[in-house]
């Protein structure tokens, strides 16, 4: 009885493990992929006024933020919320967006996963405001 015991839990045990190795191989591969990604170049002499929200994510980092924009330029980025484990420094990626007034600005060194998100919901936040 004792041993079936045992082997239940080991069999448990290797389970978990695999399901975590896969988990965690499945994480890298999307933040992999989230490093390669392209920025969208935004027309901002088409964007329209407004407050317009957006969201991005790639387990385990995500974003949502709030964009104004007024007369054709972004005049203000809110960040609604950031999941960002140690990429808390890429919030200054907004204060470059508005001075850039461009998407395409570098990312924050040692926070290139949420840099790139918060780009990636800004841009989902200007995608179908133009006029």
């Amino acid at each position: 009885m004792k041993k079936k015991v045992v082997i239940t839990i080991l069999v448990v045990l290797l389970v978990i493990v695999g399901i975590g190795f896969v988990f965690f191989k499945q994480v890298e591969l999307n933040l992999d992929e989230l490093v390669d990604m392209q920025i969208p170049v935004i027309d901002l002499a088409k964007l329209n006024d407004g407050i317009y929200e957006g969201s991005y994510g790639e387990i385990p980092v995500s974003a949502k933020v709030s964009v104004t924009v007024k007369d054709h330029a972004i005049t203000d980025i809110q960040i609604i919320e950031h999941l960002n484990g140690q990429g808390a420094p890429a919030e200054v990626i907004v204060d470059d967006v508005i001075e850039a007034q461009s998407l395409q600005v570098d990312v924050i060194a040692g926070a290139t996963y949420s840099s790139k998100v918060l780009l990636l919901a800004i841009s989902d936040a200007l995608s179908d405001v133009t006029e």
